[in-house]
């Protein structure tokens, strides 16, 4: 069962059709009776809880204790110790999230993929690269709109729309086009779903006895309870948003100083952040992108693998592929022995989910002393190549790609015995550790002169640019810090609501926001009705993980600035103690091995600009 959902979920995220969202819809009930068949089993669950008792004289290894530890608490919190009539509810409960947050997901992408903003007068391109007119015109002649050009509200196309248009009027079509998705009162509309899946997590949280969901899930993180969560976000939040003020007040004087009579708004964000990063620092996307072609980034991330792990990446054209896009490289250790299979998927398409994310078709483990070698795959919606050109990427898509790459090598040199521990089963609070640590190495100058390479040319990055991005750094991050803020609190505010009622969810989100103090110039990363995430994808009460494991990962890649770079003894510690144990251990305890101490807030507030 676990192979084959596992095979499913990869493929009905990369490459769906109407049959698999079928499928997806009609199995997703029975999946849920299937596990609460399971758990709700009371004679499994006597033997379990028999074994449990004889804990402390079976002598068990540091890894059976965790995994026993693990199965009973999903019994219990898969409702072992309900009484029969609330098991009943809890089962009706499962099932009818299970479809509801596939639903959620399926009204998101095809919300998506129907947008089409159609321009038919060459005027209104104004201000684009030619690289984005012609990755338009392909994208117009896909759809049936020859000599026209078209764009979407898939990133790759949106986000340079608003950082180059001229056209604002254009710019806030495409802009509302997006945050609005999910949000028409049509068949499409997420609001009921996702009050109802708010509702119903409440009510699931209460019958175990749980004051919120919230509750519930941080009991298995290491934030723990929401105020330990909320804590970290007000602790960030005030320097961020003191910041964006700022950044606010600098683009205003911009629109100001060119004679425009109109106020900021969070369609002119983008493209007046752009102008004001070439006015400040002479440098804007469009000089880096021909320097970050998509085979030579994902090259990079191998090489900073290589440098750190003595990781091998042999592409093989012998395995299957699931979509002419996707590559397919075998994982060998520095001595030629077998670690695992990679596959890279990087091009946006319509039966594909948007974002970006690591799966496995499978996960490491060694039961019974027979290896399950990890077959990992990494997805992305980056820029694809248009014409004579390659795929050129932006600077964000690149920390994106070795963001992503990171989580491939938590699951890639993983070191368990059982499935249930292994590779990225670990708190959600410590799974971006692995991931964001990466994007640490991006930017330093010795990697990007192995990666970044001109696409024409084959010249390397000159070190003019380099100083360029590197001046950069803390370049508009009120904005990128407010903004994913915002999202983490209105997941924080759903997930700790304590009644099982139907929310209004715009009354709802509105008055979120306005708590925390969100400037109309800025809008919430993820709206609610779009907010796959916490509705979708696994990350209820858990978006601020994200910004927690930056902590963890600030903190742990100045173990590298203390020494070298690529220091060899540090690299082995964090493999060891990090990246190979999975759930193995209490990840505090794991960390504190690698590093010797807690982590400090400090190293995340420098890196981004945000020290009082």
């Amino acid at each position: 069962m676990r192979r084959v959902s596992n095979t499913f979920g990869v493929l009905n995220g990369s490459m769906t059709n109407d049959k698999m969202q079928a499928i997806a819809e009609e199995m997703a009930p029975l999946r849920s009776k299937h596990r609460d068949d399971i758990r709700l089993n009371a004679k499994l669950f006597e033997r379990i809880k028999a074994v449990t008792k004889q804990k402390e004289d079976l002598d068990l290894t540091v890894e059976q204790s965790m995994l026993l530890d693990k199965y009973y608490k999903d019994f219990v919190r898969g409702g072992a110790n309900l009484e029969e009539d609330k098991k009943a509810r809890f089962r009706e409960i499962n099932e009818e999230l299970s479809l509801l947050s596939i639903k959620f997901g399926q009204n998101v992408l095809k919300e998506t993929n129907r947008f089409e903003m159609v321009i038919a007068n060459e005027e209104d391109l104004a201000g684009l690269p030619e690289a984005v007119i012609s990755a338009a015109a392909e994208t117009a002649s896909e759809q049936g709109h020859e000599g026209k050009w078209v764009f979407t509200v898939h990133k790759p196309s949106m986000i340079p729309f608003l950082q180059y248009s001229e056209k604002r009027e254009l710019r806030e079509k495409i802009f509302k086009a997006y945050i609005n998705k999910g949000n028409h009162n049509d068949e499409l509309d997420n609001k009921a779903n996702l009050a109802k899946i708010t509702a119903l997590r409440v009510e699931r949280a209460n019958l175990l006895g749980y004051k919120t969901h919230a509750h519930y899930v941080l009991e298995n993180n290491m934030a723990k309870v929401p105020e330990s969560v909320y804590g970290l976000l007000d602790q960030l939040w005030k320097p961020a948003l003191k910041m964006a003020k700022k950044e606010a007040k600098e683009l205003q004087a911009m629109i100001d100083k060119e004679g425009k009579d109109f106020k900021l708004e969070a369609w002119d964000w983008w493209y007046y952040t752009e102008k004001l990063k070439k006015a400040k620092y002479d440098l804007d996307e469009e000089m880096l992108k021909p320097y970050f072609e998509l085979n030579n980034v994902r090259e990079g991330a191998f090489y900073v693998a290589n440098k750190l792990y003595g990781l091998q990446f042999l592409e093989r054209d012998d395995i299957p592929k699931y979509h002419e896009d996707v590559k397919v490289f075998e994982v060998k250790e520095a001595d030629g022995s077998h670690v695992g299979i990679l596959y890279t998927d990087y091009y946006p398409r319509a039966s594909k989910r948007g974002g970006a994310w690591m799966n496995s078709f499978q996960k490491q483990s060694r039961l019974g002393g027979v290896d399950a070698y990890p077959i990992i795959t990494n997805n992305g919606n980056f820029s694809k190549p248009t014409g004579d050109k390659p795929a050129l990427i932006s600077s964000e898509n690149v920390g994106t790609l070795f963001h992503e790459f990171g989580h491939a090598l938590h699951g890639l040199l993983s070191d368990s015995t059982y499935n249930r521990l292994s590779g990225t089963s670990v708190p959600r609070d410590f799974v971006e550790l692995p991931s964001q640590i990466m994007e640490n190495w991006v930017f330093e100058p010795e990697v990007l002169k192995a990666y970044a390479k001109h696409y024409k040319t084959g010249e390397v990055i000159p070190q003019e640019l380099i100083d360029k991005l590197e001046k950069t750094g803390t370049f508009n991050q009120g904005f990128i810090t407010v903004e994913y803020l915002a999202a983490s609190y209105l997941d924080m505010d759903w997930h700790t609501l304590e009644k099982s009622e139907l929310q209004d969810v715009d009354k709802f989100e509105t008055e979120s926001m306005a708590r925390i103090g969100l400037i109309p110039e800025i809008v919430v990363r993820y709206k609610s009705p779009y907010f796959n995430h916490v509705f979708s994808g696994g990350y209820s009460s858990g978006y601020y993980s994200y910004i927690w494991a930056e902590v963890l990962d600030a903190d742990a890649f100045e173990a590298f600035k203390e020494t070298s770079l690529f220091d060899q003894e540090v690299a082995t510690a964090f493999r060891e103690n990090v990246l190979a144990r999975g759930g193995t251990e209490d990840p505090m305890t794991l960390y504190v091995r690698f590093r010797g101490a807690e982590p400090s807030v400090e190293p995340l507030l420098k890196k981004r600009g945000l020290m009082q």
